[in-house]
């Protein structure tokens, strides 16, 4: 996409889960001198500081089975907007998290861009978790599992209408990679979905670069380009212990390196987003440091 500038900008929003902590996700992949290592890369780097966003502490859920529906629409209505002027301007957004939810307002302001100019997007989406969940289908009632359901059209309309009528990426053009844990009633929701998952059985049996390949073709077909969207709980605990939600059995170190390489290489990269790094289940701050190399090989960072 011939990407020189980047606008940084942070969501301590976590209201989608039950875990406390990915609110200070932001702050630590600061720390971990994110902005100085893209400088450099000789990009021009732009901080947008944080989005002000709701405390659980502030008022009630509300509906069990979607909580905080109306504080994280709120949120994400605030980030689409902010996406969509950081575009305008020419620059690719750099969101960091916070829960996954806020993909939901980050996708809506990277559609709402590119359907200005008559262009569709794809999307990467790299994580644990096949967050395709519905108020009907979630066991728990937490948005940070919903946000790819809405991102093509599933859920609740405060969050699937951000960016106009939905779908706000075409299921065909969804790629979903790594997934190892999905609830029992959000499997039907992947399955019809048309959404391309690839499992970690995929990446065991086939190798990273074979499935990295079939995603960018897929986030690629008659796109303008696509979004990253990057879990850090994709990886095993063992390479990043804080995370919203660990599970076991993820990507390695050199696994999440080769996909975000040749994400790279492609040049197709519109945006990307980082989220769920928790600094109270971390040491040494480990993982928002392994945020922001892998940030670095998603835009361009190469070992010669």
């Amino acid at each position: 996409m011939g990407i020189s500038k980047i606008k940084v900008i942070g969501v301590p929003l976590d209201l989608g889960g039950n875990r406390r902590g990915v609110d200070m996700g932001p702050s630590a992949i600061r720390a971990a001198n994110l902005n100085g290592r893209l400088r450099g890369l000789r990009y021009d780097v732009e901080d947008a500081g944080n989005l002000a966003v709701a405390l659980p502490e502030m008022g009630p859920y509300g509906d069990r089975r979607a909580k905080y529906l109306a504080e994280i629409a709120a949120t994400c209505g605030r980030l689409a907007r902010e996406v969509r002027r950081a575009m305008r301007a020419g620059f690719a957004p750099l969101v960091l998290g916070g829960d996954h939810s806020i993909a939901i307002g980050t996708v809506a302001g990277v559609k709402s861009h590119f359907h200005d100019r008559g262009k569709r997007i794809g999307l990467i989406w790299i994580d644990a978790h096949a967050d395709m969940n519905t108020p009907q289908t979630s066991p728990s009632g937490n948005v940070h599992g919903m946000p790819l359901a809405c991102c093509v059209g599933l859920g609740p309309k405060e969050l699937t209408r951000l960016a106009g009528a939905p779908p706000m990426v075409r299921a065909r053009n969804v790629a979903l990679v790594g997934v190892r844990d999905v609830d029992v009633l959000e499997k039907p929701h992947v399955r019809a979905s048309g959404v391309r998952a690839f499992t970690m059985r995929h990446l065991d049996e086939r190798g990273m670069r074979a499935v990295m390949e079939d995603a960018i073709r897929i986030a690629s077909d008659d796109t303008a380009g696509f979004h990253v969207s990057l879990d850090m709980d994709f990886l095993d605990p063992v390479e990043a212990p804080g995370v919203g939600t660990p599970i076991r059995g993820g990507g390695t170190y050199r696994e999440t390196h080769l996909a975000l390489e040749m994400v790279s290489d492609t040049g197709r990269m519109t945006s990307m987003e980082i989220v769920e790094v928790n600094p109270i289940l971390d040491t040494g701050n480990r993982t928002a440091n392994l945020a922001v190399e892998l940030a670095m090989s998603a835009f361009g960072k190469r070992i010669l």
